[in-house]
């Protein structure tokens, strides 16, 4: 397979980007026009930031899973689809070829339906990185239900609110999963999550970790009982849903600036384009590597590029159910060797804890099939890109620092490997079709280079969010409404002389914390539900690992005498509501917070304390008790 569409040299990229913006209904066109669809579509974008509507490729009917799958049978069928490697390195690993994953995605597809699933069901996905994950994704695709993956991270209370919100009827899971010389029960979190779930009719569950589960009558099911089922009436083929190019494909769950997390909804036309057009022209994508991208499925960086791009492009892809320092923190480099891996799509925060090893893991490991590394979910800093750079890449593999975010689909700014020039700590350039600006504080747009502003996008791209599940209001509200007319990130960005940006930082109220988002009035919630704490106020603070870190100022009356038991029962209880994720880093006692007279949290206070800044807080003469400020500081953990 080629790919017409892969942008080869800097001037390609130029005309390129010149007819996105010039013409981004004949520009997207002609790349769609290389997918398989069942009809052609009418429309190819109508769209308007106001009062937020887009719809892209109009009138196309189609499903992902042929061009993900089926199309690929005729020349590819026995070229690996997806190469599994297990948490233990003892165990053997799986390699499904294409078709085998389709074989088993079309059996997947018949469980799913003898269980009662059907077009336009969601079906909540809380697995381990196995296989079986990929093909559930693909199964309910195909089928046309709206998938929901939730990480496995998450606690049984995340769980059930984003099951009430998304009305999930369906779950899979698995009896448990491996992370590291941990096992995760998943199993048990799912049965504490649907005592407040009464509604759910099914769920299947793998058998991965032998761990003991209960399983209740009428609704709980083994997936390996189901398969066989399946086997008894002969294998039957499922052939594809038809699809609308504006059907929902999936809804993924992410962090916001109030308490409750947000159902982003992707479609499966534009999706499909836009994911598969940047995994080809990003990582300079050449049919026959291997590309190892490290994240979870759970996130949006599992989505498109380990399951939907790379697969719609026929891609070999490799998913590792482990962690990179164990059994030690030579763990990627092995697998790299192992599989003679090409690409290598990581996260920042995988990178400076591996550097915090030194090079007696990286000793011995020869790395030399590696062509390309990225970057994602956070802006890297420049020792660490220096660190991967040198003793990774050998300074001979191009570094893509990747910007983009679950409501965008795929990488928005980044460069091209070994295509578009590469600064470090730069994601450097737009993608074809993303056409950025520079808003100042009162919606003024920043005109040339070498400025520093909030992040907006003015056009649309073809895997933008459509919605917000169930709450199209929400959508306007969170994306539409700090600058009218434009998609606002929540970005902070500089441009720098050469028209290159870097991302800086989040300007809202989400913090990035080991490239997840994490709202501070979640966890400022899950804080507040302590029975001993009177309020709080979360920020972040600058992390030597995670990039960024969650500092929790707490007022705290409880009856613990012992500051450091409080403090480990208030980190249990936002582990408990939300997940290990959100546990605080620190946790810093106070009798009071600062203050307006109108009771709001002054943030910007305690966020320059915690990062360090005592002196420059600003105005505090308008607090409503100043004094605060100065037992604050002087309590700083």
């Amino acid at each position: 397979m080629s790919y017409p569409y892969q942008i080869t040299n800097y001037d390609q990229y130029k005309t390129a980007y010149k007819k996105s913006v010039d013409d981004p209904e004949g520009f997207w066109a002609d790349i769609a026009s290389h997918f398989y669809w069942r009809k052609r579509w009418d429309k190819v974008l109508e769209w308007d930031f106001s009062d937020y509507n887009v719809k892209w490729f109009q009138g196309g009917k189609l499903n992902i899973t042929e061009n993900c799958l089926d199309r690929h049978l005729g020349m590819m069928g026995n070229k690996p689809a997806i190469i599994w490697e297990p948490n233990d390195p003892e165990e053997h690993h799986r390699i499904l070829t294409y078709r085998e994953l389709h074989t088993k995605v079309v059996q997947f597809c018949n469980v799913l339906k003898n269980n009662g699933v059907k077009k336009g069901d969601r079906v909540c996905i809380y697995m381990g990185m196995v296989p079986e994950l990929a093909i559930a994704v693909l199964a309910c695709a195909r089928m046309g239900a709206i998938h929901s993956v939730i990480f496995g991270g998450f606690s049984a209370q995340s769980i059930a609110d984003r099951l009430w919100d998304a009305n999930a009827e369906y779950v899979i899971t698995c009896d448990g999963a491996f992370r590291g010389n941990k096992e995760i029960p998943l199993k048990s979190v799912i049965d504490d999550a649907l005592i407040q779930c009464r509604f759910v009719k099914k769920t299947i569950v793998l058998t991965r970790t032998r761990t003991p589960v209960s399983m209740i009558k009428g609704r709980d099911v083994w997936w390996e009982d189901e398969i066989k089922k399946v086997e008894t009436m002969g294998n039957p083929d499922f052939p594809a849903e038809e699809m609308d190019a504006e059907d929902p494909l999936f809804i993924l769950y992410t962090s916001g600036s109030t308490g409750k997390p947000k159902g982003v909804v992707h479609t499966a036309g534009g999706y499909m384009i836009y994911t598969n057009y940047t995994f080809v022209n990003t990582f300079q994508y050449q049919p026959g590597d291997i590309h190892f991208c490290t994240a979870d499925i759970g996130w949006i960086t599992g989505h498109s590029y380990i399951v939907y791009g790379p697969l719609s492009a026929g891609a070999t892809s490799l998913l590792f159910e482990g962690i990179p320092t164990w059994p030690d923190a030579g763990r990627f480099w092995d697998i790299v060797d192992k599989y003679k891996v090409n690409v290598l799509y990581t996260a920042p925060t995988a990178i400076r804890s591996l550097m915090g090893f030194g090079l007696g893991p990286v000793h011995g490991k020869h790395l030399d099939s590696l062509k390309v590394l990225g970057t994602v979910g956070e802006p890297i800093n420049e020792e660490a890109w220096n660190w991967y750079n040198e003793n990774i890449g050998k300074g001979r593999c191009p570094i893509v620092d990747t910007w983009w975010q679950t409501e965008t689909g795929g990488c928005m700014i980044s460069n091209m490997a070994g295509v578009t020039p590469s600064k470090p700590t730069y994601a450097t350039l737009p993608m074809p079709g993303i056409q950025p600006v520079l808003m100042d504080e009162n919606g003024k747009i920043l005109e040339g280079n070498d400025v520093s502003g909030n992040l907006c996008i003015k056009f649309p791209w073809p895997s933008i969010l459509r919605t917000t599940y169930g709450d199209h209001d929400r959508c306007k509200q969170n994306y539409f409404s700090a600058y009218p007319g434009y998609y606002f990130t929540g970005d902070g960005c500089h441009r720098d002389e050469h028209g290159f940006y870097r991302i800086t930082g989040r300007v809202d109220d989400v913090l990035n914390v080991s490239g997840h988002r994490i709202g501070t009035a979640e966890v400022e919630n899950a804080i507040n539900m302590h029975a001993g704490v009177v309020e709080s106020a979360v920020v972040g603070y600058p992390h030597d690992i995670k990039g960024q870190g969650i500092y929790a100022y707490v007022i705290y009356t409880g009856t613990h005498g012992d500051e450091s038991l409080a403090r480990q029962d208030i980190t249990l209880t936002v582990s408990r509501i939300i997940g290990p994720i959100a546990k605080p880093d620190r946790i810093q006692f106070v009798s009071g917070l600062p203050k307006t007279r109108s009771g709001k949290i002054m943030r910007r206070i305690l966020r320059k304390i915690a990062e360090g800044e005592t002196e420059n807080l600003g105005d505090t003469s308008t607090l409503l008790d100043p004094g605060i400020v100065e037992e604050i500081k002087n309590g700083k953990l």
